[in-house]
């Protein structure tokens, strides 16, 4: 699929079918994220595969009942990890580089899995402390919960602002 096509084609999804998500598509998926750009190459991200039911259903639970997390077969947690960026990059690492690196990530990751006729939505909303004691890590920062499965919806094309009001020319 060209790269426009996925871009045009890609759709937030909230409700998915059982159907489980193949070994080699999420295989695929996480070597599209491993392969983002990050800051120095350094890669100061880390994912959490969960395909546990009950791990899923306490991410759900955590990220503020949002329960479509949970009836998708797999949730990648993207987390940010500021101690593979601090000692190259001090706190400007720390604060903001490992954060980048996890969201570069987490959109390859969902432009991959359109690609390969899975459903995705970002999930940004959670309670971070929760997440960090699912994970069992208080040291990582999560960025994105990413449910991934077949969509059992195909929402259309929400709006967006045009062009002209979102970019701007220096003068």
């Amino acid at each position: 699929m060209d790269l426009f096509e996925v871009i045009k084609k890609r759709r937030s999804i909230r409700a998915f079918t059982p159907q489980p998500v193949e070994a080699e598509k999420l295989e695929r998926v996480l070597a599209a994220a491993n392969a983002a750009p990050s800051a120095g190459n350094l890669q100061a991200y880390e994912i959490y595969r969960v395909t546990r039911g009950n791990d899923r259903a306490a991410l759900a639970r955590a990220a503020l009942e949002q329960f479509f997390i949970a009836q998708a077969p797999v949730a990648l947690v993207f987390c940010a990890n500021p101690g593979r960026s601090t000692g190259r990059y001090g706190q400007r690492g720390a604060r903001l580089y490992c954060i980048q690196d996890a969201t570069i990530a987490c959109a390859f990751a969902m432009l991959a899995a359109t690609a390969l006729g899975l459903g995705t939505v970002w999930v940004g909303a959670f309670e971070e402390a929760a997440v960090q004691k699912i994970l069992g890590r208080r040291d990582l920062i999560p960025v994105a919960i990413l449910p991934i499965g077949y969509p059992a919806e195909q929402p259309g094309p929400s709006s967006r602002r045009p062009l002209s009001d979102l970019v701007h020319d220096l003068k």
